[in-house]
């Protein structure tokens, strides 16, 4: 599929066989086919890690941030104000993009119609944070105007204001989460408690993120991007198995050879520490491989939602 990467998915198809070899069997990949299927989900992860990478170096334009601009992008909005020193906003704006996703059908619509104010300004965090009740009074007059649809991973949410896991209540538990001096505040505040293990701060933002309807993926995804960013020197150090679904199948798949398979997560975890290290890649990139490559394990199916 990609050319310019086929040194890589050798290197990696080669690790994997060697790891099986000489640490642990591999069950799950026995065949050729799956195999090469996960290799290449490996190869995709370290494309999306890489290109995550490229955007926060890019210099971006101010028309990317504005979400009423017809080049609005959320990603290289929060470059943009990554680069110019506007980390409540780029976190923010990370907060939403997370909640809402991004589906292959309308893209970032929805993120915008409530962002824009439904194109008639922004929804930014200063205004936010000032004054939520103002914001949340438009969000209930205008919910039902508003386009798109949630992402894949997303589709239990909803903006109807009467839902049990309606928008407002997230963000409401978000606002109280950051706390009322802000994200730059707050975060120097939880590295200084924590101190300088890059796993220990992701494991201590996770474990303190108590926002509605913000499962296992929503956080490990936030915290996730706010890293990638350069905003938190932090890492994830464990798959949190205990609470993920299609990582935890896809472990098993792996190491077990069956989805439903007893063994214990902690020992899964020291399993995929060990196929890290053969890799020579981090947690971020072994858990959406191998949640992937399960939904297809025999065919390479690319996943960009």
């Amino acid at each position: 599929m990609w050319p310019s990467r086929v040194a890589q998915l050798t290197s990696i198809e080669n690790a994997l066989r060697n790891h099986a070899a000489t640490r642990r069997p591999l069950p799950g990949i026995a065949t050729s086919q799956a195999l090469r299927t996960l290799a290449m989900q490996f190869v995709a992860s370290l494309r999306r890690e890489e290109y995550h990478r490229h955007l926060a170096r890019r210099p971006a334009v101010a028309e990317r941030a504005d979400p009423n601009s017809p080049i609005f992008d959320a990603e290289r909005a929060v470059a943009y104000h990554v680069q110019h020193g506007n980390v409540e906003e780029a976190c923010w704006l990370i907060f939403l993009m997370t909640h809402f996703g991004k589906p292959a059908d309308s893209g970032w619509l929805r993120l915008k119609g409530v962002y824009g104010r439904l194109g008639l300004g922004c929804w930014d965090w200063q205004t936010v944070a000032a004054n939520p009740d103002r914001f949340f009074e438009w969000y209930r007059r205008n919910w039902a105007r508003v386009g798109g649809r949630f992402g894949n991973h997303r589709k239990y949410e909803s903006l109807r204001p009467t839902a049990n896991r309606n928008f407002e209540k997230v963000v409401r538990a978000y606002l109280a989460w950051i706390g009322s001096s802000g994200h730059r505040a707050f975060f120097a505040s939880s590295v200084r408690r924590m101190g300088n293990d890059p796993h220990v701060i992701f494991d201590g933002l996770y474990r303190s993120m108590r926002v509605t309807s913000f499962g296992r993926l929503a956080k490990f995804d936030y915290l996730m991007m706010l890293a990638r960013y350069g905003i938190i020197p932090a890492a994830p150090g464990s798959a949190y198995l205990d609470q993920a679904t299609g990582p935890a199948e896809g472990t098993r798949l792996l190491f077990d050879g069956q989805r439903s398979s007893t063994t214990a997560n902690a020992q899964l975890q020291g399993a995929l520490d060990e196929l890290g290290t053969s890799l020579g890649v981090g947690m971020e990139v072994l858990e959406d491989a191998i949640c992937n490559w399960q939904k297809s394990s025999q065919a390479f199916v690319h996943f960009k939602g």
